[in-house]
């Protein structure tokens, strides 16, 4: 028989094994609209964002990592591992997002990343702000999600069409969620960072024991600009800096939490936005913004972090993207993504792990605003489709066309947007690689069940107490 002493060297080491045998766990941070040059990684001006500086000193920064261009499709990219065309969540241009109260979201059919990860023991959760369907068939519960908490859609968005009593107004009352319940209107989003980040702790807190992915997507930097009151006036910039700055200081949080836990070896966190930033942010030395398929729209910071896993200090330069989070956390947690489809994007955990002559795994990279096909990179070289070419080594801020001095580069990479084409479509072109989009069985539900102009009483606005759920 053991004495007490043997017994709880033996429990320890079991302890041990058991911990070493667990899967990792994920924590996945996207920012709305940032800037790729809007944290202190990307510009050294920057004074504010210490613990995403924090994040890039101790991990990998990567300084080729895509989005899509707004919203909806770049969220469905990264939760599909797919390009948002090939789901259906890339429209004509009269429709690039989707709206409250559309009859589409992504397709419940769809293997999420979030649906990989729940089959394989994970606690799941996201927090923040969804953005690929507000109908209850397409909300993150029906797509791997066990616990939801945030808005469905943008900061600034209203039901559109507009359901009888609710009057037109510049930012309408949103609905705040939990799980499948409306929690209350919110028309103060001062809190909402605060209230994230206080969410995202307990669910790390709740299951510290068990394999677990946060997704947790802030509402903030997209306007209507708001951050906490400890916020306003902090970095002494203007309010868009501010709420850079209580993104950057829920990170931090983040990162505490995992460490008083000893969680952080066993941990990777990715920090990204979901497309480039607005003209207030900062994307040089990028050319353009949200909205576009130059670099300024679709190329974003992102960083991972983690301790005794991912090499600090280093700098990775191959395309990557959106897509590679799938295959990536699947590779990680010792799954495969489903293979009854294509998957667009490539596993990078040799990447992350520092490996000799890992690869991104990119020939080439396709640039889609809605339904539209605009450009290819392979490399260094970037074709748009109307026959513009960039050497993006040379020339990051796309300024210098030289299409008439590399003829054998622009055929090969024609070629690639032709196979594009005949895969995911082209405006018209119809894909024969592509999904259909999830079609709401109808009604209609809209969230918002009245709005302060329409004459009945408004509700109160929303206070969080740090703490205490939101009732």
């Amino acid at each position: 028989m053991l004495n007490r002493r043997q017994a709880l060297g033996t429990l320890s080491i079991a302890g041990l094994a058991q911990e070493a045998s667990r899967p990792p766990n994920f924590v996945l941070i996207n920012c709305d609209d940032m800037g790729y040059a809007d944290i202190q990684p990307y510009r050294n001006e920057v004074d504010y964002t210490p613990h995403l500086a924090r994040m890039a000193r101790e991990g990998m920064k990567f300084t080729s990592w895509y989005a899509a261009p707004v919203c909806s499709p770049s969220r469905s990219a990264l939760m599909t591992g797919c390009y948002p065309k090939r789901v259906g969540l890339s429209f004509g241009s009269w429709h690039v997002v989707l709206m409250p109260g559309d009859w589409h979201g992504l397709n419940p059919k769809e293997i999420t990343v979030a649906k990989l990860l729940q089959s394989k023991g994970y606690a799941t959760a996201c927090i923040g702000k969804w953005h690929l369907g507000d109908q209850p068939e397409f909300l993150p519960t029906r797509h791997g999600f066990d616990y939801y908490f945030g808005l469905p859609y943008s900061n600034d968005m209203r039901p559109s069409p507009k359901p009888a009593g609710i009057a037109d107004h510049p930012h309408p009352p949103l609905p705040l969620l939990r799980n499948d319940e409306l929690v209350r209107e919110v028309t103060d989003q001062d809190f909402l960072t605060g209230a994230y980040t206080e969410e995202a702790l307990k669910f790390i807190e709740a299951n510290k024991s068990r394999p677990f992915f946060l997704y947790l997507p802030h509402s903030m930097v997209h306007a209507p600009l708001a951050a906490g009151k400890a916020w306003r006036g902090k970095t002494g910039k203007g309010l868009y800096e501010d709420s850079v700055a209580e993104v950057d200081w829920s990170t931090g949080e983040i990162l505490k939490k995992l460490e008083s836990l000893n969680l952080a070896k066993n941990t990777l966190v990715i920090f990204i936005s979901d497309n480039g930033g607005t003209p207030r942010a900062v994307n040089a030395p990028l050319r353009g913004n949200k909205g576009q398929t130059w670099e300024g729209g679709m190329r974003v910071p992102a960083i991972a972090w983690w301790p005794g896993r991912v090499p600090a200090g280093r700098v990775f330069h191959e395309i990557t993207s959106n897509m590679d989070i799938l295959p990536t956390f699947a590779k990680l947690a010792g799954t495969t993504p489903p293979a009854d489809r294509k998957i667009d994007g490539h596993d990078l955990s040799a990447v992350l792990e520092g490996k000799p002559g890992a690869t991104s795994g990119y020939d080439a990279f396709f640039y889609y605003h809605a339904n539209e096909l605009r450009g290819v990179r392979s490399g260094k070289w970037k074709l748009t489709a109307n026959g513009e070419l960039y050497d993006l080594d040379k020339d990051l801020a796309e300024g210098n066309n030289v299409v008439a001095f590399n003829a054998d580069v622009v055929k090969r990479l024609n070629t690639k947007l032709a196979e594009a084409r005949a895969d995911l479509g082209d405006k018209e072109i119809e894909g024969k690689g592509c999904h259909p989009v999830g079609k709401a069985k109808g009604p209609l539900r809209f969230w918002i069940p009245r709005h302060p102009d329409s004459g009945h009483p408004p509700q109160a606005p929303v206070k969080y107490v740090p703490g205490s759920p939101v009732r």
